[in-house]
């Protein structure tokens, strides 16, 4: 079947709006990347200035890790810990 110049006209306006479609997604993505990057950074000059301050910056995240849990899966996760620990002799 051979393509009238109506057919062509409707399939690139359909792949003009896919075109432009895509490319909205790629840059919202870039802009959310960027914006990662920087909060990145912010993070980055938070613990140096805590660590400045004589906080030890490891603890931080694994206190900022914690917090992020739920409750009950800690406590279980403590326990476990505990047993291995004292099957270990080491409590």
């Amino acid at each position: 079947m051979k393509e009238t110049p109506e057919d062509v006209a409707v399939r690139e306006r359909a792949e003009n709006a896919a075109g432009e479609e895509f490319r909205q997604f790629i840059e919202r993505v870039e802009h959310l990347e960027a914006e990662k990057k920087e909060l990145a950074e912010q993070i980055k000059e938070v613990m140096a200035e805590a660590k400045g301050r004589g906080y030890d910056t490891k603890v931080m995240r694994k206190v900022i890790a914690l917090r992020k849990r739920d409750a009950d899966d800690i406590a279980e996760e403590e326990a476990m810990f505990d047993m291995y620990k004292a099957a270990l002799g080491m409590s």
